[in-house]
């Protein structure tokens, strides 16, 4: 009796070994027509035995490029396609490039320090106030979200003249921030709102 243990290893474990003998064979005919014709026959074995992935792009393709890694890539036809090459099956993808910019506060996020850059840019006037104490309250909120502790004015005021760069001046006697408890409070809101919804649906 013989044992898949004492056969040589599969490259594609996923077709099996059948198909890897079906392969073998494949590649020691002589004939070039006929070393093709068992080749298609193999290609529609592989893409039956996977009929969910018909629809995906390429799949032709790909049942080719796994027809010649089985074959070690020695199996010696016209392929349809271009095939993957032996050296780039290991070879690693490049490196993505991230942003390695750096963060002041991660609690209110590089979004948040752009806007309140292009706030220190708008002309003294009621939009400029008013963008202001929108961005004012959503680092209040920021903050609470991320470290769940009340937080008094100042600190924001404190964070906000620094992100600015200086631009941007608050002060407890002339601003009043959203108190904490109703920020929270607008998310559990929201919240519920939604659970509720889809309750309904």
């Amino acid at each position: 009796m013989e044992y898949n243990t004492a056969e040589k290893p599969l490259k594609l474990p996923e077709y099996g070994r059948n198909i890897q003998n079906m392969v073998d064979y494949c590649v020691k005919i002589e004939d070039r027509e006929e070393r093709k014709r068992c080749a298609d026959t193999i290609i529609n074995i592989m893409g039956n035995m996977f009929p969910h992935l018909r629809d995906v792009n390429d799949f032709k393709h790909i049942l080719w490029d796994h027809l010649a890694i089985m074959s070690d890539f020695k199996l010696d036809i016209d392929y349809p396609y271009e095939i993957v090459r032996k050296e780039d099956l290991h070879s690693r993808p490049p490196k993505l490039p991230y942003n390695n910019s750096n963060i002041r506060y991660r609690h209110y996020g590089k979004t948040l320090e752009h806007m309140i850059l292009k706030a220190t840019e708008l002309e003294e006037g009621e939009e400029r106030k008013q963008l202001i104490r929108l961005l004012a309250n959503q680092m209040k909120k920021s903050f609470l979200t991320w470290n769940k502790e009340s937080v008094d004015d100042e600190k924001i005021f404190k964070d906000l003249h620094e992100l600015s760069q200086g631009k941007i001046t608050l002060s407890i006697d002339n601003y009043k921030l959203t108190e904490s408890k109703d920020l929270i409070g607008r998310g559990n809101i929201n919240t519920n709102r939604k659970s509720h919804s889809r309750k309904g649906r």
